[in-house]
Protein backbone atom coordinates (compact mmCIF):
# COMPACT_ATOMS: atom_id res chain seq x y z
CA UNK A 1 0.00 0.00 0.00
CA UNK A 2 2.96 2.24 0.21
CA UNK A 3 3.05 3.23 -3.77
CA UNK A 4 -0.90 4.30 -2.80
CA UNK A 5 0.12 6.90 -0.07
CA UNK A 6 3.03 8.32 -2.58
CA UNK A 7 0.30 9.31 -5.13
CA UNK A 8 -1.49 12.79 -5.17
CA UNK A 9 -4.70 13.34 -3.53
CA UNK A 10 -6.89 13.30 -6.82
CA UNK A 11 -5.51 10.01 -8.26
CA UNK A 12 -6.35 8.57 -4.93
CA UNK A 13 -9.77 9.65 -5.18
CA UNK A 14 -10.02 8.87 -8.88
CA UNK A 15 -9.13 5.37 -8.01
CA UNK A 16 -11.73 4.90 -4.98
CA UNK A 17 -14.17 6.40 -7.59
CA UNK A 18 -13.48 3.87 -9.88
CA UNK A 19 -13.32 0.77 -7.95
CA UNK A 20 -16.83 1.81 -6.03
CA UNK A 21 -17.98 1.84 -9.37
CA UNK A 22 -16.26 -1.09 -10.46
CA UNK A 23 -17.85 -2.75 -7.72
CA UNK A 24 -21.54 -1.44 -8.04
CA UNK A 25 -21.25 -2.22 -12.11
CA UNK A 26 -20.34 -5.76 -11.19
CA UNK A 27 -23.34 -6.82 -9.06
CA UNK A 28 -25.59 -4.26 -11.55
CA UNK A 29 -24.56 -6.57 -14.90
CA UNK A 30 -24.93 -9.88 -12.45
CA UNK A 31 -28.50 -9.01 -11.62
CA UNK A 32 -29.17 -8.44 -15.01
CA UNK A 33 -28.31 -11.62 -16.26
CA UNK A 34 -30.14 -13.18 -13.28
CA UNK A 35 -33.14 -11.74 -13.55
CA UNK A 36 -33.68 -12.03 -17.76
CA UNK A 37 -32.51 -16.10 -17.35
CA UNK A 38 -34.08 -16.80 -14.25
CA UNK A 39 -37.43 -15.81 -15.14
CA UNK A 40 -37.14 -17.03 -18.54
CA UNK A 41 -36.92 -19.91 -16.87
CA UNK A 42 -39.51 -19.88 -14.74
CA UNK A 43 -41.81 -19.24 -18.18
CA UNK A 44 -42.17 -15.55 -18.48
CA UNK A 45 -42.50 -14.04 -21.82
CA UNK A 46 -40.14 -11.83 -23.50
CA UNK A 47 -42.46 -9.10 -22.89
CA UNK A 48 -43.42 -10.04 -19.30
CA UNK A 49 -39.40 -10.12 -18.91
CA UNK A 50 -39.05 -6.25 -20.26
CA UNK A 51 -41.83 -5.28 -18.08
CA UNK A 52 -39.66 -6.16 -15.14
CA UNK A 53 -37.03 -3.63 -15.91
CA UNK A 54 -39.90 -1.27 -16.55
CA UNK A 55 -39.63 0.09 -12.92
CA UNK A 56 -35.38 0.10 -13.30
CA UNK A 57 -35.55 2.51 -16.36
CA UNK A 58 -38.30 4.68 -15.55
CA UNK A 59 -36.90 5.39 -11.95
CA UNK A 60 -33.36 5.92 -13.46
CA UNK A 61 -35.02 8.76 -15.26
CA UNK A 62 -36.23 9.89 -12.81
CA UNK A 63 -33.11 9.51 -10.36
CA UNK A 64 -31.09 11.26 -12.83
CA UNK A 65 -33.21 14.50 -13.29
CA UNK A 66 -32.66 14.73 -9.31
CA UNK A 67 -29.85 12.79 -8.26
CA UNK A 68 -28.02 15.99 -9.86
CA UNK A 69 -29.48 18.55 -7.85
CA UNK A 70 -28.78 16.02 -4.88
CA UNK A 71 -25.43 16.02 -5.58
CA UNK A 72 -24.99 19.79 -5.98
CA UNK A 73 -26.45 20.32 -2.52
CA UNK A 74 -25.01 17.59 -0.85
CA UNK A 75 -21.82 16.68 -2.47
CA UNK A 76 -21.29 13.38 -4.44
CA UNK A 77 -19.67 11.37 -2.05
CA UNK A 78 -23.08 11.03 -0.15
CA UNK A 79 -24.88 10.29 -3.35
CA UNK A 80 -22.45 7.52 -4.21
CA UNK A 81 -22.54 6.10 -0.89
CA UNK A 82 -26.84 6.15 -1.04
CA UNK A 83 -26.46 4.42 -4.01
CA UNK A 84 -24.53 1.19 -2.75
CA UNK A 85 -26.37 1.45 0.18
CA UNK A 86 -29.51 1.18 -1.98
CA UNK A 87 -28.58 -1.70 -4.17
CA UNK A 88 -27.54 -4.02 -1.26
CA UNK A 89 -31.10 -3.09 -0.13
CA UNK A 90 -32.40 -4.08 -3.48
CA UNK A 91 -30.90 -7.32 -3.74
CA UNK A 92 -31.81 -8.24 -0.01
CA UNK A 93 -35.48 -7.65 -1.51
CA UNK A 94 -34.86 -10.60 -4.02
CA UNK A 95 -33.89 -12.91 -1.32
CA UNK A 96 -37.79 -13.71 0.01
CA UNK A 97 -39.10 -17.32 -1.19
CA UNK A 98 -39.77 -17.95 -4.59
CA UNK A 99 -43.23 -18.23 -4.67
CA UNK A 100 -42.66 -14.53 -3.50
CA UNK A 101 -41.18 -13.39 -6.38
CA UNK A 102 -44.30 -12.30 -8.07
CA UNK A 103 -43.88 -9.47 -10.70
CA UNK A 104 -44.66 -6.42 -8.80
CA UNK A 105 -42.03 -7.21 -6.37
CA UNK A 106 -39.50 -7.97 -8.87
CA UNK A 107 -40.54 -4.61 -10.63
CA UNK A 108 -40.11 -2.82 -6.93
CA UNK A 109 -36.90 -4.13 -5.97
CA UNK A 110 -35.37 -3.56 -9.87
CA UNK A 111 -36.97 0.26 -9.28
CA UNK A 112 -34.66 0.52 -5.95
CA UNK A 113 -31.61 -0.89 -7.96
CA UNK A 114 -32.00 1.73 -10.91
CA UNK A 115 -32.50 4.99 -8.29
CA UNK A 116 -28.98 3.36 -6.90
CA UNK A 117 -27.28 2.26 -10.18
CA UNK A 118 -27.79 6.02 -11.34
CA UNK A 119 -27.21 7.79 -8.06
CA UNK A 120 -23.79 5.97 -8.36
CA UNK A 121 -22.94 6.47 -12.08
CA UNK A 122 -24.15 9.93 -12.26
CA UNK A 123 -21.85 10.75 -8.81
CA UNK A 124 -18.45 8.78 -10.30
CA UNK A 125 -18.75 10.40 -14.12
CA UNK A 126 -19.29 14.31 -12.11
CA UNK A 127 -16.40 13.99 -9.86
CA UNK A 128 -13.75 12.86 -12.56
CA UNK A 129 -14.49 16.69 -14.05
CA UNK A 130 -13.56 18.09 -10.34
CA UNK A 131 -10.61 16.09 -10.39
CA UNK A 132 -8.55 17.52 -13.57
CA UNK A 133 -7.49 20.83 -14.03
CA UNK A 134 -9.65 22.94 -16.66
CA UNK A 135 -6.60 23.56 -18.91
CA UNK A 136 -5.62 19.32 -19.27
CA UNK A 137 -9.32 18.90 -21.48
CA UNK A 138 -6.71 15.71 -22.86
CA UNK A 139 -6.14 14.23 -19.72
CA UNK A 140 -10.16 14.53 -18.80
CA UNK A 141 -10.55 12.80 -21.93
CA UNK A 142 -8.65 9.78 -21.04
CA UNK A 143 -9.89 9.40 -17.61
CA UNK A 144 -13.34 9.42 -18.43
CA UNK A 145 -12.71 6.81 -21.31
CA UNK A 146 -10.95 4.44 -19.25
CA UNK A 147 -13.48 5.05 -16.47
CA UNK A 148 -16.32 4.19 -18.78
CA UNK A 149 -14.24 1.78 -20.26
CA UNK A 150 -13.33 -0.34 -17.54
CA UNK A 151 -16.89 0.14 -16.08
CA UNK A 152 -18.40 -1.61 -19.12
CA UNK A 153 -15.67 -4.47 -18.82
CA UNK A 154 -16.73 -5.37 -15.68
CA UNK A 155 -20.29 -5.16 -16.71
CA UNK A 156 -19.57 -7.98 -19.10
CA UNK A 157 -17.55 -9.76 -16.15
CA UNK A 158 -20.84 -9.09 -14.40
CA UNK A 159 -23.20 -11.25 -17.10
CA UNK A 160 -20.92 -13.72 -17.10
CA UNK A 161 -20.72 -13.88 -13.37
CA UNK A 162 -24.89 -13.73 -12.83
CA UNK A 163 -25.07 -16.69 -15.34
CA UNK A 164 -22.41 -18.98 -13.58
CA UNK A 165 -23.61 -18.15 -10.40
CA UNK A 166 -27.12 -19.05 -11.31
CA UNK A 167 -26.00 -21.92 -12.44
CA UNK A 168 -23.79 -22.88 -9.46
CA UNK A 169 -25.59 -20.90 -6.48
CA UNK A 170 -28.84 -20.74 -7.73
CA UNK A 171 -30.92 -17.12 -8.03
CA UNK A 172 -30.93 -16.73 -4.01
CA UNK A 173 -27.49 -17.78 -3.44
CA UNK A 174 -26.43 -15.53 -6.27
CA UNK A 175 -28.27 -12.76 -4.58
CA UNK A 176 -26.55 -12.96 -1.55
CA UNK A 177 -22.72 -13.47 -2.45
CA UNK A 178 -23.33 -9.90 -4.42
CA UNK A 179 -24.79 -8.11 -1.46
CA UNK A 180 -22.82 -9.62 1.47
CA UNK A 181 -19.60 -8.45 -0.95
CA UNK A 182 -21.00 -4.86 -1.82
CA UNK A 183 -21.33 -4.04 1.91
CA UNK A 184 -18.13 -4.48 2.19
CA UNK A 185 -17.39 -1.91 -0.45
CA UNK A 186 -19.52 0.25 1.13
CA UNK A 187 -18.06 0.21 4.15
CA UNK A 188 -14.85 0.99 2.90
CA UNK A 189 -16.58 4.02 0.62
CA UNK A 190 -17.63 5.51 3.64
CA UNK A 191 -14.47 5.60 5.44
CA UNK A 192 -12.41 7.14 2.51
CA UNK A 193 -14.68 9.44 -0.05
CA UNK A 194 -13.71 13.01 0.37
CA UNK A 195 -16.61 14.83 2.31
CA UNK A 196 -16.99 17.79 0.30
CA UNK A 197 -16.17 15.98 -3.02
CA UNK A 198 -18.91 18.00 -5.52
CA UNK A 199 -20.67 19.77 -3.43
CA UNK A 200 -21.70 23.21 -5.19
CA UNK A 201 -20.53 26.74 -4.00
CA UNK A 202 -24.00 28.37 -4.99
CA UNK A 203 -26.48 25.80 -4.70
CA UNK A 204 -28.83 26.05 -7.68
CA UNK A 205 -32.29 26.32 -7.59
CA UNK A 206 -34.83 22.93 -8.30
CA UNK A 207 -36.30 25.06 -11.18
CA UNK A 208 -32.45 24.91 -12.74
CA UNK A 209 -32.97 20.54 -12.90
CA UNK A 210 -33.99 21.71 -16.78
CA UNK A 211 -32.27 24.64 -17.39
CA UNK A 212 -29.28 23.55 -19.98
CA UNK A 213 -27.43 24.56 -22.62
CA UNK A 214 -27.99 24.44 -26.60
CA UNK A 215 -25.14 21.48 -26.93
CA UNK A 216 -25.84 19.86 -23.45
CA UNK A 217 -29.81 20.08 -24.72
CA UNK A 218 -28.67 18.07 -28.32
CA UNK A 219 -26.34 15.53 -26.82
CA UNK A 220 -29.16 14.38 -24.28
CA UNK A 221 -31.39 14.05 -26.89
CA UNK A 222 -28.41 12.20 -29.36
CA UNK A 223 -27.67 10.05 -26.32
CA UNK A 224 -31.30 9.16 -25.99
CA UNK A 225 -31.59 7.38 -29.44
CA UNK A 226 -28.03 6.02 -29.36
CA UNK A 227 -28.81 4.16 -26.10
CA UNK A 228 -32.40 3.12 -27.15
CA UNK A 229 -30.76 1.77 -30.44
CA UNK A 230 -28.64 -0.68 -28.44
CA UNK A 231 -31.08 -1.37 -25.85
CA UNK A 232 -33.71 -2.41 -28.54
CA UNK A 233 -31.89 -5.43 -29.92
CA UNK A 234 -29.83 -6.15 -26.65
CA UNK A 235 -31.57 -6.31 -23.57
CA UNK A 236 -34.17 -8.83 -24.09
CA UNK A 237 -34.82 -9.58 -27.69
CA UNK A 238 -31.18 -11.14 -28.32
CA UNK A 239 -30.71 -13.36 -25.08
CA UNK A 240 -34.39 -14.90 -25.49
CA UNK A 241 -33.45 -15.50 -28.87
CA UNK A 242 -30.09 -17.33 -28.50
CA UNK A 243 -31.67 -19.43 -25.67
CA UNK A 244 -34.82 -20.11 -27.80
CA UNK A 245 -34.00 -20.24 -31.54
CA UNK A 246 -30.25 -20.89 -30.83
CA UNK A 247 -30.84 -23.18 -28.29
CA UNK A 248 -27.97 -22.01 -26.47
CA UNK A 249 -27.49 -22.65 -22.69
CA UNK A 250 -28.06 -19.92 -19.97
CA UNK A 251 -24.16 -20.10 -19.22
CA UNK A 252 -23.27 -20.16 -23.14
CA UNK A 253 -25.65 -17.09 -23.09
CA UNK A 254 -24.21 -15.28 -20.19
CA UNK A 255 -20.46 -15.86 -21.49
CA UNK A 256 -21.24 -14.55 -24.73
CA UNK A 257 -22.94 -11.49 -23.72
CA UNK A 258 -20.20 -11.03 -21.02
CA UNK A 259 -17.14 -10.98 -23.79
CA UNK A 260 -19.48 -9.09 -25.55
CA UNK A 261 -19.85 -6.24 -22.96
CA UNK A 262 -16.00 -6.36 -22.27
CA UNK A 263 -14.76 -6.07 -25.45
CA UNK A 264 -16.65 -3.36 -25.99
CA UNK A 265 -15.53 -1.93 -22.43
CA UNK A 266 -12.34 -2.20 -23.80
CA UNK A 267 -12.98 -0.56 -27.08
CA UNK A 268 -14.00 2.12 -25.06
CA UNK A 269 -11.08 2.99 -22.84
CA UNK A 270 -8.63 3.66 -25.95
CA UNK A 271 -11.64 5.24 -28.11
CA UNK A 272 -9.06 8.66 -27.16
CA UNK A 273 -6.10 6.76 -29.40
CA UNK A 274 -8.71 5.74 -32.06
CA UNK A 275 -10.05 8.99 -32.62
CA UNK A 276 -7.19 10.89 -32.49
CA UNK A 277 -6.12 12.24 -29.50
CA UNK A 278 -2.63 11.38 -29.85
CA UNK A 279 -2.49 13.60 -32.76
CA UNK A 280 -3.99 16.78 -30.51
CA UNK A 281 -7.93 15.72 -31.87
CA UNK A 282 -10.44 16.04 -29.19
CA UNK A 283 -14.15 15.34 -30.38
CA UNK A 284 -16.66 17.83 -31.33
CA UNK A 285 -20.31 17.43 -33.70
CA UNK A 286 -18.58 16.37 -36.29
CA UNK A 287 -16.88 13.52 -34.76
CA UNK A 288 -19.92 12.13 -33.30
CA UNK A 289 -21.96 12.46 -36.24
CA UNK A 290 -19.56 10.83 -38.67
CA UNK A 291 -18.98 8.19 -35.98
CA UNK A 292 -22.98 7.70 -35.26
CA UNK A 293 -23.66 7.35 -39.22
CA UNK A 294 -21.18 4.52 -39.62
CA UNK A 295 -22.98 2.70 -36.84
CA UNK A 296 -26.31 3.15 -38.26
CA UNK A 297 -25.58 1.17 -41.47
CA UNK A 298 -24.52 -1.93 -38.32
CA UNK A 299 -27.54 -3.41 -37.70
CA UNK A 300 -29.62 -2.67 -40.77
CA UNK A 301 -27.05 -4.73 -42.70
CA UNK A 302 -27.89 -7.79 -39.96
CA UNK A 303 -31.15 -7.61 -40.41
CA UNK A 304 -30.92 -7.78 -44.49
CA UNK A 305 -28.56 -11.07 -43.61
CA UNK A 306 -30.45 -12.98 -41.64
CA UNK A 307 -33.91 -11.97 -44.30
CA UNK A 308 -31.73 -12.94 -47.16
CA UNK A 309 -31.03 -16.47 -46.02
CA UNK A 310 -27.56 -16.41 -44.56
CA UNK A 311 -26.33 -18.43 -41.83
CA UNK A 312 -28.12 -16.63 -38.36
CA UNK A 313 -25.34 -17.36 -36.00
CA UNK A 314 -22.66 -16.00 -38.36
CA UNK A 315 -24.88 -12.64 -39.33
CA UNK A 316 -25.99 -12.32 -35.41
CA UNK A 317 -23.20 -12.68 -33.61
CA UNK A 318 -20.36 -11.16 -35.94
CA UNK A 319 -22.52 -8.58 -36.69
CA UNK A 320 -22.89 -7.86 -32.99
CA UNK A 321 -19.60 -7.85 -32.25
CA UNK A 322 -18.91 -5.16 -35.41
CA UNK A 323 -21.50 -3.00 -33.80
CA UNK A 324 -20.24 -3.35 -30.57
CA UNK A 325 -16.91 -1.93 -31.38
CA UNK A 326 -18.43 1.27 -33.12
CA UNK A 327 -21.10 1.57 -30.54
CA UNK A 328 -18.61 1.56 -27.94
CA UNK A 329 -16.61 4.62 -29.91
CA UNK A 330 -19.60 6.38 -30.09
CA UNK A 331 -20.21 6.29 -26.15
CA UNK A 332 -16.86 7.07 -25.27
CA UNK A 333 -17.11 10.15 -27.41
CA UNK A 334 -20.79 11.32 -25.79
CA UNK A 335 -18.95 10.92 -22.26
CA UNK A 336 -16.09 12.94 -22.90
CA UNK A 337 -18.48 15.97 -24.02
CA UNK A 338 -21.02 16.04 -21.89
CA UNK A 339 -18.28 15.99 -19.07
CA UNK A 340 -16.06 18.91 -21.14
CA UNK A 341 -19.34 20.66 -21.91
CA UNK A 342 -20.31 21.03 -18.31
CA UNK A 343 -20.02 23.65 -15.76
CA UNK A 344 -17.48 23.38 -12.88
CA UNK A 345 -19.95 24.49 -10.41
CA UNK A 346 -22.86 21.85 -9.97
CA UNK A 347 -21.33 19.62 -12.38
CA UNK A 348 -23.67 17.25 -11.04
CA UNK A 349 -26.61 18.93 -12.43
CA UNK A 350 -25.33 19.25 -16.39
CA UNK A 351 -24.34 15.39 -15.79
CA UNK A 352 -27.63 14.01 -14.11
CA UNK A 353 -29.30 15.56 -17.00
CA UNK A 354 -27.78 14.28 -19.36
CA UNK A 355 -27.88 10.42 -17.68
CA UNK A 356 -31.70 11.11 -17.42
CA UNK A 357 -31.77 11.20 -21.22
CA UNK A 358 -29.24 8.09 -21.60
CA UNK A 359 -32.11 6.07 -18.76
CA UNK A 360 -35.55 7.45 -20.96
CA UNK A 361 -33.80 6.29 -23.91
CA UNK A 362 -32.59 3.01 -22.27
CA UNK A 363 -36.37 2.70 -20.67
CA UNK A 364 -37.90 3.04 -24.41
CA UNK A 365 -35.31 0.23 -25.81
CA UNK A 366 -36.26 -2.28 -23.30
CA UNK A 367 -39.81 -1.75 -23.52
CA UNK A 368 -39.24 -2.50 -27.11
CA UNK A 369 -36.74 -4.65 -27.30
CA UNK A 370 -39.82 -7.66 -25.17
CA UNK A 371 -42.72 -5.87 -27.29
CA UNK A 372 -41.05 -5.46 -30.93
CA UNK A 373 -39.26 -9.07 -30.38
CA UNK A 374 -43.07 -10.70 -29.20
CA UNK A 375 -44.81 -9.80 -32.26
CA UNK A 376 -42.18 -9.31 -35.07
CA UNK A 377 -38.96 -10.88 -34.21
CA UNK A 378 -35.51 -10.17 -33.88
CA UNK A 379 -35.18 -8.45 -37.10
CA UNK A 380 -37.72 -5.88 -36.19
CA UNK A 381 -35.52 -4.93 -33.48
CA UNK A 382 -33.01 -4.64 -35.78
CA UNK A 383 -34.50 -2.14 -38.49
CA UNK A 384 -35.74 -0.42 -35.32
CA UNK A 385 -32.16 0.23 -34.09
CA UNK A 386 -30.49 1.47 -36.95
CA UNK A 387 -32.98 4.42 -37.54
CA UNK A 388 -32.44 5.55 -33.97
CA UNK A 389 -29.09 5.90 -34.42
CA UNK A 390 -29.85 7.61 -37.59
CA UNK A 391 -31.53 10.05 -35.27
CA UNK A 392 -28.72 10.60 -33.19
CA UNK A 393 -26.49 11.41 -35.48
CA UNK A 394 -28.88 14.45 -37.69
CA UNK A 395 -28.81 15.78 -33.70
CA UNK A 396 -25.15 15.86 -33.15
CA UNK A 397 -24.46 18.09 -36.34
CA UNK A 398 -26.48 20.63 -33.94
CA UNK A 399 -23.06 20.05 -31.80
CA UNK A 400 -20.51 22.73 -31.57
CA UNK A 401 -17.92 21.82 -34.18
CA UNK A 402 -14.57 23.58 -33.11
CA UNK A 403 -13.86 24.00 -28.83
CA UNK A 404 -17.42 22.91 -27.02
CA UNK A 405 -16.44 25.44 -24.38
CA UNK A 406 -16.89 28.40 -26.13
CA UNK A 407 -19.75 27.90 -27.65
CA UNK A 408 -22.08 27.20 -24.24
CA UNK A 409 -24.93 29.19 -23.93
CA UNK A 410 -27.64 29.41 -21.43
Amino acid sequence: MRWLSGLSGQVRQYLLITANYWAFTLTDGALRMLVVLHFYQLGFSPLEIAMLFLFYEIFGVITNLLGGWLGAHLGLNKTMNIGLLMQIVALSMLLVPENFLVIPWVMSAQALSGIAKDLNKMSAKSAIKLLVPSDAQSRLYRWVAILTGSKNTLKGVGFFLGGFLLAVSGFQGAVLIMAAALLLVWIVSLLNLKQDLGKARIKPKFSQILSKSRAINYLSAARLFLFGSRDVWFVVALPVFLASSLQWSHTAVGSFLALWVIGYGMVQAIAPLLTGRKRGHLPDGKSVFGWALTLAFIPALIALGMINGYPVELILLGGLILFGIVFAVNSSLHSFLIVHYASDDGVSLDVGFYYMANALGRLIGTVLSGWLFQVKGIEACLWVSAAFILVSALLSLALPANNPAQNRTS
